[in-house]
């Protein structure tokens, strides 16, 4: 009897959500920047795949996103091309204007043995509320 109570003990720990960075408090500000333009990547929870999804963000980032996951990508005016790595086939390019907010869902569907992105810019409110559901992955 003890030890399943043990195994129920250790199982409903295992589900215990942190509490969120404040890298994560700051991003879910949605703040818009003079002079820059911010894109949200979020990938929701769940997914067919939960496997990660790395991601070039135009010729230097990388990140690697997983369900449940966003990233806040601060960039210049002008387009910006957010890709699958490797095997991975999938893009988006967004004309960006500077003081803009703009969000981008990713969606990985399996095809033949790599899954491949797929990238939507979404409405404002959907975006905001896919966000706040996702917890901020790190870039590189």
């Amino acid at each position: 009897m003890w030890r399943a109570l043990l195994l129920g003990s250790m199982l409903l720990a295992g589900c215990v959500q942190l509490p969120p960075t404040p890298q994560d408090l700051q991003a879910k500000q949605f703040e818009a920047l003079p002079g820059k333009a911010v894109i949200y990547v979020v990938r929701d929870y769940p997914e067919l795949i939960d496997a990660g999804a790395t991601l070039k963000l135009g010729d230097t980032g990388m990140i690697t996103t997983y369900p449940g996951t966003y990233y806040r990508w601060e960039v210049p005016p002008g387009a910006h091309r957010i890709a699958g790595y490797a095997g991975d086939s999938g893009s988006i390019t967004i004309a960006a204007e500077a003081g803009k907010i703009y969000f981008v869902q990713q969606r990985l569907i399996p095809l033949m043995s790599f899954p491949q992105s797929q990238f939507f810019l979404i409405a404002d409110p959907y975006g905001r509320a896919a966000v706040l559901r996702a917890v901020l992955v790190g870039g590189s």
